[in-house]
């Protein structure tokens, strides 16, 4: 059995290329079913090396393909990512 919290500490890696995208942040659960549906990952894209916008990555279940000691792999097809929301000041 896995825990959310062991996944969190877990490397997200595309297994096409090796790209290592973050950590899972969240999961999505069917409770009807008792079955997870998403990974919710978030990464931060960096602008000039300083400052980073958060954005979150949302990999379908099935696009797990291995839950290794370290790293999960999935593939890149069916992602959703979440583009940052920009913050206005009042």
């Amino acid at each position: 059995m896995i825990t959310l919290s062991s996944m969190q500490m877990k490397d997200i890696i595309y297994i096409e290329d090796g790209t290592k995208l973050g950590h899972v942040t969240d999961i999505e659960i069917n409770v009807d079913y008792g079955r997870i549906i998403n990974l919710i990952v978030a990464t931060k894209s960096k602008m000039l090396g300083l400052f980073g916008e958060e954005r979150e990555v949302i990999i379908p279940w099935e696009n797990v393909m291995r839950i290794g000691q370290d790293v999960i792999l999935v593939k890149k097809s069916n992602l959703y990512i979440n583009e940052p929301v920009e913050k206005h000041n009042a």
